[in-house]
């Protein structure tokens, strides 16, 4: 693709990079078949080739509109179309590098300047968001069923082991995860120290960065991800074999830290390394040897792979295979490449597409009349809870309990 970026674009650190970018898409339209808000909405200007459009027309000099910031804010970046694109398009850096274009030149209306300030500010304000939970779970009774089903489930074994082993990991704790599901971390230390690893947990770490960085505040974003380097770094020269992150959506954040500070002369080498060391937990458990703890008593259950995990992370079929090697029955999952609508802030800033991801998604799960949908990131378990009696879970803690028996 020709492109004329402006002067001042392509001084900015990222500048070239977008060019670079931009110049590899053809515009051949593969991307667009795998779109979810493209099948769900058939406009040109709500699927990746439309959105590159836009944003190349943005960083040539174009006007920055409201309707361009509607169809950028409509995009999930699910991923699903760098999976799918033969040219290797890194589409989401592009997008986020629009994105903070448009929140640099269009003035939101007040209402929304509000509400995602708020949003943001609630999501990483632990002692008010962990609060806000402790009280509705006090008051779950009184609650709607959708909203009652996305607590925490009373008489969570929150427990974990000592710290006994030779082999040691840093644990990603996550910034809402344990308050809405505290059964996960905890599940996660109990499997790693069945394998001989015991997990860290840093404290002073916080939020991966991804919710500040996707709603277009980069520098808050990019303290967050100094901050945790900063906490994380003595382990990491005391011999720590990895940092563990049991969310997906976290792990995708982490994994890019090398690349969004790689313009800081003070964080660019520590931030490669911590990005290097990143792991999902799935990685961690498919390198251990599981064998001891299969079943021959199946259960079955449908896996819902998230995109960060499928398209962020590249990890596909990993978490399957690990369950199917435990003796658990995947039942088959038509368009399993599709997002659920979750995508961090965007179920609640994007309600009514999200809605109908989640419904499109839960259809397709409950087709095999599985007993449970297990899945692999905070956000989609939530979401997706909130639309179903069907239990859902996150896959490590089904491991924790087949482990146990």
């Amino acid at each position: 693709m020709e492109t004329r970026l402006l002067p001042e674009i392509l001084q900015q650190p990222d500048g070239p990079l977008a060019e670079e970018i931009l110049r590899a898409c053809v515009h051949c339209g593969f991307c667009n078949a795998t779109c979810p808000t493209y099948q769900l909405l058939g406009d040109e200007l709500d699927g990746p080739r439309g959105r590159i459009y836009q944003i190349k027309q943005l960083l040539e000099g174009g006007p920055a509109t409201e309707t361009t910031l509607t169809h950028l804010d409509r995009c999930l970046t699910c991923r699903n179309c760098e999976t799918t694109c033969p040219s290797g398009v890194r589409y989401a850096r592009l997008l986020d590098m629009g994105r903070r274009q448009l929140e640099r030149r269009v003035r939101r209306p007040w209402f929304e300047r509000l509400k995602r300030e708020g949003l943001r500010r609630f999501l990483l304000t632990p002692a008010l968001f962990n609060t806000t939970v402790r009280l509705a779970s006090g008051l779950r009774a009184m609650l709607p069923d959708s909203l009652r089903r996305q607590l925490p489930k009373p008489g969570t074994d929150k427990s974990r082991p000592e710290q006994r082993h030779g082999r040691r990991m840093v644990l990603l704790e996550g910034c809402v995860q344990p308050a809405l599901a505290p059964e996960i971390n905890a599940a996660t230390a109990r499997v790693l120290d069945r394998l001989g690893i015991s997990l860290v947990s840093v404290p002073q770490a916080g939020c991966c960065g991804a919710v500040s960085w996707h709603l277009g505040k980069e520098a808050e974003g990019l303290a967050a991800m100094r901050r945790n380097i900063d906490a994380w770094w003595s382990e990491i020269e005391a011999g720590v074999e990895a940092i563990v992150i049991t969310a997906s959506g976290c792990g995708v954040m982490v994994k890019e830290y090398g690349d969004c500070l790689a313009h800081d002369p003070e964080y660019a080498d520590k931030a490669a390394r911590v990005s290097a060391l990143a792991r999902d937990i799935a990685e961690v458990v498919a390198g251990e040897d599981i064998s001891a703890w299969h079943h021959r008593e199946s259960r079955h259950i449908a896996f819902h792979p998230p995109c960060t995990l499928q398209h962020g992370q590249r990890l596909v079929g990993v978490v399957e295979d690990i369950l199917s090697r435990m003796g658990f029955e995947l039942t088959p999952v038509q368009n399993a490449h599709l997002c659920c609508g979750s995508a961090g802030t965007y179920s609640l800033l994007q309600p009514e597409i999200a809605g109908r991801l989640r419904d499109d998604k839960l259809r397709n799960l409950r087709a095999g009349d599985p007993e449970l949908i297990a899945t692999a990131n905070i956000g989609c378990q939530t979401h997706l809870a909130g639309g179903t009696s069907l239990p859902i879970v996150h896959w490590i803690t089904l491991l924790d309990d087949w482990m146990a028996v």
